[in-house]
């Protein structure tokens, strides 16, 4: 049974490819958000295959079956990658009802390190302390729906996922959470990659100090709500097309 909100879904998806064309998340056509419409997660909102962010709207978005692999042979069907990824983690994690990938450069070059852990050195950081899985098993392209598989069982616990070689996955509970956490996700490893970058050691926080931190950003969960709709009010004024 579908939910009766499915506009407002298209609408803050849509936004999101937006505001990550905008922050230069994004890789030429490529990479790809979801979002589920069903209460089960099966049914979920995809972008259109090789679509640019900036260029994204609401109307064109692809309501998907997690369960009906057969769109992949019907006309214009969904980025392989982005089915395989996507599809897989509605289908095995109902809870994740946004889940958005991305090669962002910060990130994906935290990724890439041979130890791509978000070390909490500040409060961004620390943030991810204890909350991000690692995949560290890097397989080519994601192009089979086991892939998918596999990643989605990685995420199981965790709402970041840290692809080695790869890029990032981040999931949520509503867009804009994922949003949030993706928008501090790629501040966080900007902040790690310029303290890299001076050769000096890092002021790395105790344990036990990083764990109270990650704690107390949970008092802040309504704040990603309020931060993606100010910044529709910014695309309203700017290009309000994402919502045709």
């Amino acid at each position: 049974m579908r939910e009766t909100n499915e506009q407002t879904l298209r609408l803050e998806l849509a936004a999101v490819f937006r505001l990550a064309a905008k922050f230069g998340w994004h890789e030429s056509v490529a990479n790809h958000f979801s979002a589920a419409v069903s209460e089960d997660g099966q049914i979920f909102l995809l972008n259109p295959r090789w679509r640019h962010f900036s260029q994204v709207k609401a109307s064109e978005l692809l309501l998907l079956d997690a369960k009906d692999d057969s769109i992949m042979d019907a006309p214009d069907p969904p980025d392989l990658s982005a089915w395989c990824i996507h599809g897989a983690v509605h289908a095995a994690l109902p809870n994740v009802r946004a889940l958005l990938h991305v090669h962002s450069p910060y990130a994906t070059a935290v990724a890439s390190l041979q130890d791509p852990t978000i070390v909490p050195i500040d409060q961004n950081t620390a943030r991810f302390f204890g909350e991000t899985a690692y995949d560290l098993e890097f397989g080519g392209i994601a192009d089979d729906i086991e892939e998918g598989r596999r990643l989605a069982q990685i995420m199981k616990e965790h709402d970041v996922l840290m692809m080695g070689n790869h890029g990032v996955a981040v999931g949520g509970t509503t867009i804009a959470e994922a949003f949030e956490t993706l928008y501090y996700l790629e501040r966080a490893c900007q902040t790690l990659v310029l303290a890299y970058s001076t050769g000096q050691p890092l002021s790395v926080l105790s344990d036990d100090m990083a764990a109270k931190v990650a704690k107390g950003w949970k008092q802040f969960s309504g704040m990603g709500q309020a931060h993606l709709d100010q910044w529709m009010e910014v695309l309203d004024k700017e290009d309000p097309s994402y919502r045709d």
